[in-house]
């Protein structure tokens, strides 16, 4: 035991900078793999504790007034009923911020869908103008108990008397109207009515919701929401947080298995004369295996420890989003579980690469075998030894000089300093010209013919190098996508940047010449959003009209062509999916009691209502409906305008009959992934630093026993040097066109399979420039050479009797 302990502390003083590399690169990779289980936990958990500590509704239906909802509760596989319960929009406001609401009118605390309190208390019959608001719209309004809420339009107001959670589907500005709980008699005019219904099989969401329709009628329908899509907003960028790093942090941890294999290879390589010692003097197979196998499993305790005890001391203090999910997470019951199962599964992964890299080591037999005369990559090729002395071009004899390393046609030159050009006249030039002859650094070819020579050996360290590069690239794709959504937002569906809602009295034409008498509003399109049952029943998607054929809307294709003429349509990829139909079919859905048939020309990029949206012109929908009437109006503004500053100047022009927002951009909720890319960058740059070292350290191990020979051609130390950065360079060169070549189109499906499975589409991804690309790839290959340069310039300058020894 004590000659393993000397032998590994030796081995730790030789590779100091090698384990603390390996070590960071472990809790790096722990801590990404731990972030990532608790923003699967936040995800997911919080809204489930809601949904069922409020015995949440899976069904809410909305219907008008005169439906009779009675019948319901009778439906089989209905366990209880929320309801029915009247309803009414209209918008609110407080301290200058609006939101568009649902007033539901409750005389009592529901059983079905209860309200979570977080802030002040329940209704009070006392106070008939007393609410109570759902959490996140309260938060949008900055609202808090007892502020007082006006209704623009009216001289009405409501008192904030508390705040609740609810598992319903959540507030989005100019999306869903937030939920505001009030007396009935706040709601006096009621425009419809709303049932929730607790099932006893969820699985059966769909077949309820087709029962309830035909119970009811279709042309009662107004809207469809079910639990699953609530959850699924609720999830919906954690999730994807929690999937960045989980894919991340694995490809990091499997780099980093490999890197650590490639390692002990080498080591053994280097220290074959070493291992045979040991096992001269004793040691067993089996004790050669545990040095290696408890030397490398030690480094990878002490970083998964490291990140464990950071990421539970520290994590929850993170601002923004990941220290909001940590904390959670640490409260959830499976959060011991993971703090020790996902550092125990990243340790063992790695023991398990770095028992089969040291199991090698106890093959080694006891006496030495003696090397083989000939190099193991083979001579040089017939390419090499041409490029020793390449012909390239002729100039006039006027610039002819001679230098050293110049052949004439005598054929004398010097052999070892192929560098210099000069001139030599050459049998078949015409008079008045010589060959200039351009002779190739022999460093140059020596260095790419050890890089690629011994082939198994050098395609496995390019392809160890190429991993963790092959991930940066993926991760500098997902940060550039980032970066499409909010520089070219019209690229992704996003073509408006303001989304105006006019009271009912307001005029058309008078309210779009005073949206566009504004010098910043490059259009305004003219619109109108209804909720609409799909065939079958058993869900409402989105169907918009927005723009006319005179004036149409831009919106973002992915594939097929915009809709030009009568009853065609763009679809979104979520309603693709959703109904298993392609672009060029036909579809009919209900709007009421009307049915409306669109034919699907082109599906378009839909950020919006997680792609279940369906859109046509104005135009086509008032051939349906004659009497429809714009109740929105989308604004493409001028090019560096801002959203906000002409939302307040529309909003002031409109004395208080114009209801305006900023259209939600999905890479909002997307900001802490850029910190996320960052940290994994700097996580796979490590793990690639290791697998460099590696390289590095084996290829001045091997160059060593061919120093003598190199010294004996008249080869001096600079040029010695230069065989082993040469060799380096090369390595890292074709692992970087490597990585490219297979990260750019991987990171495209990956982000484009992202948006497809997300609803909005594939279409989104956005690689890097090739600029960027350029200046990453010259950096890696350039900072390889450098750290080659130390360490080999070191061993070239070796003393003959130290060179001696090694070749022995």
């Amino acid at each position: 035991m004590r000659a393993t302990l000397r032998w590994a502390h030796s081995d730790l003083r030789t590779h100091r900078g090698e384990a603390l590399f390996l070590v960071l690169a472990t809790a790096g990779i722990v801590a990404s793999l731990l972030l990532a289980t608790a923003l699967f936990g936040y995800a997911t958990n919080p809204w489930q504790r809601v949904f069922t500590q409020a015995r949440g509704a899976h069904v809410w239906l909305h219907t008008d007034r005169a439906a009779d909802t009675g019948e319901l509760a009778a439906l089989d596989g209905v366990q209880s009923v929320a309801g029915p319960y009247p309803t009414a929009s209209t918008t609110v406001a407080v301290r200058g911020t609006r939101a568009s609401v649902e007033l539901r009118g409750t005389a009592e605390r529901p059983d079905v869908g209860r309200p979570l309190l977080t802030a002040g208390h329940w209704l009070d019959a006392d106070d008939p103008d007393g609410v109570v608001l759902e959490t996140r719209l309260a938060r949008a309004l900055l609202a808090q108990p007892g502020d007082t809420l006006t209704l623009p339009g009216t001289s009405r107001t409501l008192t904030v008397l508390g705040i609740a959670d609810s598992p319903e589907r959540r507030y989005r500005p100019g999306e869903q109207p937030g939920l505001v709980w009030a007396p009935p008699a706040a709601v006096p005019d009621p425009g419809g009515q709303v049932i929730g219904l607790r099932l006893t099989d969820p699985g059966e969401t769909d077949y309820a919701v087709q029962r309830a329709v035909t119970v009811l009628g279709a042309g009662a329908i107004g809207q469809v929401s079910t639990w699953e899509q609530a959850r699924a907003e609720a999830q919906g960028d954690n999730r994807l947080l929690g999937q960045v790093l989980g894919l991340f942090g694995l490809g990091a941890l499997l780099a980093a298995g490999l890197a650590v294999h490639g390692a002990i290879g080498t080591r053994i390589r280097g220290h074959l004369r070493d291992i045979s010692v040991l096992k001269a003097i004793g040691f067993t197979p089996g004790q050669v295996v545990r040095v290696f196998l408890l030397q490398h499993l030690a480094y990878a305790l002490l970083g998964a420890v490291a990140a464990a005890a950071t990421v539970q001391a520290l994590g929850s203090r993170v601002p923004g989003r990941l220290g909001d999910a940590v904390g959670v997470w640490q409260g959830l019951p499976g959060h011991t579980v993971a703090l020790f199962v996902v550092p125990a599964c990243a340790v063992l992964f790695i023991g398990a690469t770095t028992g089969l890299a040291a199991w090698r080591a106890g093959r080694v037999p006891p006496v030495p075998l003696p090397r083989p005369a000939g190099a193991q990559g083979g001579g040089l090729s017939v390419a090499a030894r041409r490029a020793l002395g390449l012909r390239m071009f002729r100039m006039p004899v006027g610039a002819r000089r001679r230098g050293p390393g110049v052949r004439g046609s005598d054929g004398a030159g010097a052999p070892g300093a192929g560098a210099s050009p000069g001139v030599a006249p050459s049998a078949g030039a015409s008079p008045g010209m010589r060959e200039l002859e351009v002779r190739v650094p022999p460093a140059l070819v020596l260095g790419w013919h050890k890089a690629f020579a011994r082939r198994p050996r050098s395609f496995a360290t390019v392809a160890r190098l190429t991993l963790p590069l092959l991930l940066i690239v993926v991760a500098m794709s997902a940060w550039t996508t980032i970066d499409r959504f909010h520089s070219r937002p019209e690229q992704i569906g996003l073509p408006a940047a303001l989304t105006v809602r006019a009271d009912t009295h307001a005029g058309e034409r008078g309210t779009r010449a005073l949206l566009e008498r504004d010098p910043q509003v490059a259009a305004a399109y003219p619109g109108v959003e209804v909720a609409a049952l799909v065939p079958g029943q058993t869900a409402t998607i989105a169907l918009r009209g927005l723009g006319t054929r005179e004036d149409p809307y831009p919106y973002a294709l992915a594939d097929g062509r915009r809709a030009h003429g009568p009853d065609e349509a763009v679809a979104g990829q979520g309603l693709l999916d959703l109904l298993e139909v392609e672009v060029g079919d036909w579809v009919r859905m209900t709007v009421g009691d009307r049915p409306q048939i669109l034919h699907i020309v082109g599906r378009s990029i839909e950020p919006e209502n997680a792609g279940r949206v369906i859109s046509t012109s104005l135009d086509t929908l008032r051939e349906n409906d004659p009497r429809l009437r714009p109740t929105l109006y989308q604004l493409r503004l001028a090019a560096g305008a801002d959203p906000d500053e002409v939302a307040g100047r529309l909003a002031e022009a409109g004395h208080g009959r114009l209801d305006v927002h900023a259209v939600a951009n999905p890479a909002d909720g997307l900001s802490p992934l850029r910190a996320v890319v960052l940290a994994l960058i700097a996580v796979l740059a490590l793990v690639g630093l290791i697998e460099l070292l590696t390289a590095i350290g084996g290829t001045v191990r091997e160059s060593e026993r061919d120093l003598l020979a190199l010294k004996a051609i008249g080869l001096s130390p600079r040029q010695i040097t230069g065989i082993t950065v040469t060799a380096t360079g090369c390595t890292a060169l074709a692992a970087v066109l490597l990585a490219a070549a297979l990260g750019l189109p991987l990171a495209h499906w990956l982000i484009d399979a992202q948006g497809a499975s997300s609803g909005i589409g594939a279409g989104i991804a956005q690689v890097p420039s090739p600029a960027l690309l350029v200046l990453v790839g010259a950096a890696a290959v350039l900072g390889a050479a450098a750290l080659a340069a130390v360490p080999s310039a070191r061993a070239a300058r070796r003393r003959l009797a130290d060179t001696l020894s090694a070749v022995a």
